[in-house]
């Protein structure tokens, strides 16, 4: 009797490891995804209506750093990056007389030049909502940062008041809240510069991977992209390497942070996918996403999210191109935290949004190989993310 009994809990225990590893792109959707390798993460978050992804999926991924170095789960605050971010762009597109991008987009440099500069809190020693929101709702304070970099700029009293940043800072301080200098966290005391030296990540460590035609492979340079404010550079891989790297480094235990363009048709947050299907004419998009930018988030319909469709072959050409013509354009940050192959043996990343968990899949979707290759931007993780022939023909030690 003890060992039927035995002998059906092993098997229950079976059915219920074969059913986690099993995903769908959504309730009852087609695409039938089995789990080749999922990494740990924290919670997703929702950035609602503010343009701060880059925060977000640059700090969940050092979460995750944190997770695979032993130091535990911690929840770093966004808010603590993008108003030290923020006042230093103002900084320089004054000192630029206008002449350089400003907005609330940024890139994933933002955060190793804020930690090395500022240091980091954790989020409950700053929420960064000190506007009577229980959500991020930046569209106001956006319009009046911009407003006030342009005054600056035009010095309507023939010269520049050293008020200006005084004032600037004021309202920051007025929407996120005054810089924390000490806090309490875990019962201990810290500063944002002695909790950064606790958690212990080097930010040297980390490095930056692209893959265009118009700078040399094997070379380091900045993005031409808007938001690259800080001219950071990323190391050129030719497409097929950057590729290994990327499943190199989940393979080995290692997540990335990626910049890609969502503004294919394809890219269906609700419907858990980002694809690029060779017939895109199927792909019906509805209404309006109101909640992010562009139609990244609308309700889209086709046979194409129903079930798996052959997709595009995307070439070197073919991304280089799509950069140049400017349709792929700098849109949004993620956080690649797993592989999953489909019932056809096709290759996906598995993406964490921050958008909540507005869809089935509470947050992530389905990054086809496909999308990857061509709708990359960039991505961002520890050197050690990558094969040892990849870094020494980058010169990375």
């Amino acid at each position: 009797m003890r060992k039927i009994i035995g002998l059906a809990a092993g098997i229950l225990c079976i059915i219920h490891l074969n059913a986690q590893d099993t995903l769908r792109n959504k309730k009852d959707g087609g695409y039938h995804f089995k789990v080749i390798k999922k990494l740990e993460s924290t919670d997703v978050k929702d950035q609602c209506k503010s343009g701060t992804c880059w925060s977000f999926s640059a700090l969940s991924f050092f979460e995750s750093e944190l997770i695979r170095t032993g130091k535990g789960k911690h929840d770093l605050s966004e808010m603590f990056v993008v108003y030290h971010a923020y006042n230093d762009k103002a900084e320089k597109y004054v000192r630029m007389y206008g002449n350089y991008n400003f907005g609330p987009g940024g890139a994933f440099h933002d955060i190793p030049y804020v930690i090395r500069k500022y240091g980091i809190v954790p989020e409950e020693a700053y929420k960064g909502l000190n506007y009577g929101e229980e959500k991020h709702q930046h569209s106001e304070l956006d319009a009046i940062l911009k407003s006030m970099a342009d005054v600056a700029v035009k010095k309507p009293a023939g010269k520049l008041s050293p008020s200006w940043k005084e004032a600037y800072r004021g309202t920051l301080d007025a929407y996120l809240g005054k810089m924390p200098t000490e806090f309490t966290y875990q019962n201990k005391k810290y500063t944002p510069q002695s909790f950064t030296q606790n958690l212990g990540l080097n930010m040297n460590d980390y490095v930056s991977i692209t893959s265009f035609t118009h700078h040399p492979f094997y070379k380091s340079f900045a993005i031409e992209v808007p938001d690259n404010w800080v001219m950071e550079t990323s190391y050129n891989l030719p497409l097929d390497e950057m590729m290994q790297v990327m499943e190199y480094a989940i393979t080995n235990g290692f997540t990335f942070a990626w910049a890609a363009d969502v503004s294919e048709k394809g890219f269906a947050f609700k419907q858990g996918l980002a694809i690029v299907p060779k017939d895109e004419s199927t792909i019906d998009v509805r209404g309006r996403d109101n909640s992010h930018f562009s139609d990244a988030g609308a309700e889209k319909k086709s046979s194409a999210f129903d079930e798996p469709v052959e997709e595009k072959e995307i070439t070197q050409a073919l991304r280089q191109n799509a950069f140049d013509n400017l349709s792929t354009t700098d849109d949004h940050g993620m956080h690649a935290t797993g592989i999953v192959k489909d019932q056809n043996g096709k290759k996906y990343y598995m993406i964490k949004n921050s958008w909540g968990e507005a869809n089935d899949n509470k947050g992530y979707f389905f990054a086809s190989e496909a999308y990857v290759r061509y709708k990359t931007i960039n991505i961002y993780l520890h050197k050690n993310a990558l094969p040892a022939d990849i870094k020494k023909k980058l010169g990375i030690k």
